[in-house]
């Protein structure tokens, strides 16, 4: 059996774009980034903006196993699978993060022959979007910390600093520091930290801002520190929105791949469910709704979580609605939510796998009061047996 980057390795993709044409977007609406990647600029959206929507489908999963079970997977193949009977369909997924592409999780590009591709350069360093979320967030701290340095007009209690720096790595040595070291010029010492920038809340701004001038503003809304006071110090007291708007002015824009089979995918932003709203960026999938009749998205973790402020947050503040939830679900992560250990999945297990289904009932009984219809998807692993499918 071929593994997710031998499969991956040896497609041949299609000049991205070709794939852009087919979907109608214009020579001069993208921004190519080599020839398998390009971004699409705000001439699309003007040009796109009376045009109507397509429908919009989400894909969520039951509580996962640590190991994560086939969202994106299942997500990319659904995309691939509308394709293949004659639908116009674009998947609009989160970009990976290289904490968890390094970490246990690995990329999060889809697996076997449901993969956006290309996935080497997705799962690194892409179209360069991270490393401009970071330079913004980090900008701000640095700008913060000259405003100390420079006599503290603002009255700012370092005690009492909201924001912390980013880099989009795991890296625990670096939660908890101390800076300003060294003496007078190298600024005023205090405590600091790092987080990893997929859980800054500029990558939250990112992707709920519906375009520049609203990037703008909610990047200036955010709340850096505390004066000695007790009055709130925003980003826009010390003037950093405009700076911190610049650095985005390209990762403000979606990303267009493809996947194995050449459906489109648009894939763009990824702030992590546990700490945001864990859902790819409006401008994403509003574009995506715009290009296509259905438009498939996924959100993080499981439905009791992602899901949910998809429904809360997004599209209350974007004014989507899905016509449709998928519930991806998987017999390893069913008998873990009965019990087993994590290193005992592939082993069979029926009376556990009956224990477990009740999560499965629940995250369809959840979303189904939304409003909206449910589908259960079986995301189906080669340890499966016929007995535990039969359940």
């Amino acid at each position: 059996m071929l593994s997710d980057i031998e499969i991956a390795q040896s497609t041949t993709l299609r000049p991205i774009a070709e794939i852009a044409a087919e979907l109608g977007i214009q020579e001069e609406e993208l921004e190519l980034y080599g020839r398998y990647k390009a971004k699409i600029n705000e001439q699309a959206f003007a040009r796109l903006a009376g045009k109507p929507d397509g429908k919009l489908v989400l894909v969520t999963a039951i509580n996962p196993t640590p190991a994560g079970e086939g969202k994106t997977t299942t997500t990319a193949g659904l995309g691939q699978a509308m394709a293949k009977i004659g639908k116009n369909t674009v998947i609009a997924l989160r970009e990976p993060s290289l904490g968890p592409v390094f970490g246990i999780k690995g990329g999060a590009a889809g697996g076997g022959y449901a993969q956006v591709l290309p996935m080497e350069d997705i799962n690194l360093h892409f179209t360069g979007d991270m490393h401009a979320i970071t330079s913004a967030n980090n900008l701000c701290c640095a700008m913060l910390d000259n405003h100390l340095q420079q006599g503290n007009a603002l009255g700012i209690d370092p005690r009492r600093i909201q924001i912390k720096r980013c880099l989009d790595m795991n890296d625990r040595a670096l939660r908890n520091i101390v800076i300003g070291l060294g003496g007078k010029i190298n600024g005023v010492p205090r405590e600091d930290g790092f987080i990893i920038t997929v859980a800054s809340e500029v990558m939250a701004i990112l992707c709920l801002a519906k375009d520049m001038n609203d990037l703008k503003e909610r990047l200036g809304n955010i709340l850096i520190a505390y004066t000695y006071a007790g009055e709130p110090v925003y980003a826009r007291d010390i003037k950093a929105e405009g700076a911190m708007a610049a650095l985005l002015r390209d990762a403000v824009n979606p990303n267009l791949v493809q996947t194995i089979e050449g459906t489109p995918a648009i894939m763009h932003g990824g702030p992590f469910a546990n700490i945001a709203h864990g859902c790819n960026s409006v401008r994403a999938t509003r574009l995506a709704l715009k290009l296509a009749d259905y438009c498939i998205t996924e959100a993080g973790f499981g439905s009791d979580l992602g899901a949910e402020k998809f429904m809360d947050i997004k599209c209350r503040m974007a004014g989507l609605a899905p016509s449709c939830v998928v519930v991806v679900a998987t017999v390893r992560a069913l008998k873990y939510n009965g019990g087993v250990p994590k290193a005992e999945l592939s082993a069979e297990n029926v009376p556990a796998l009956e224990k477990g289904i009740v999560n499965l009932k629940a995250h369809v009984e959840n979303m189904q009061k939304f409003g909206v219809p449910v589908v259960v998807a079986i995301n189906r692993f080669g340890t499966d047996t016929d007995a535990e499918l039969a359940v």
